[in-house]
């Protein structure tokens, strides 16, 4: 494993326990009949979508870290993917959580690109790391890098 993919799975790891607290939230507000969490189905949808995205694309993200040791692409690109995906997990569900600011919210607000931009970063990442492992194979990196 190289210095790149510990140093990057250790940084998005630190970002593990902000997608906790938004499952406690979201089980706080189901478990409170006062929060009126379930009366809004666009909040509730919302707030659950942006919560299973973070986690998916976090641990995405991981995978990313390792598989890109192996890419055959020019170092900037390495990186530009590396930082890419955390990036669009971050984007896309702030871009869902953004939108429904407030307990009464009845529409999505202006944050919803916030989505869009995380999707494009992400699509981007995993077809720029595709490219690098379908290129000419590099040989293995070197234990301690």
């Amino acid at each position: 494993m190289s210095r790149a993919t510990r140093t990057m799975a250790a940084l998005i790891l630190v970002l593990v326990p902000t997608i906790e607290y938004g499952g406690y939230f979201l089980l706080k507000s189901l478990l409170d009949p006062n929060s009126h969490y379930m009366d809004n189905p666009l909040h509730e949808n919302f707030e659950r979508a942006g919560h299973a995205h973070a986690g998916v694309i976090i641990i995405l993200s991981l995978v990313v870290q390792i598989l890109a040791d192996y890419a055959t692409l020019p170092a900037f690109l390495l990186w530009l993917v590396r930082l890419a995906m955390p990036i669009a997990a971050i984007l896309v569900s702030a871009g869902f959580f953004l939108s429904v600011i407030g307990p009464f919210a009845n529409h999505p607000y202006q944050m919803v690109p916030l989505i869009y931009a995380g999707a494009c970063l992400l699509a981007s990442a995993i077809l720029l790391l595709a490219i690098g492992l379908l290129r000419a194979p590099r040989k293995s990196p070197a234990v301690g890098q």
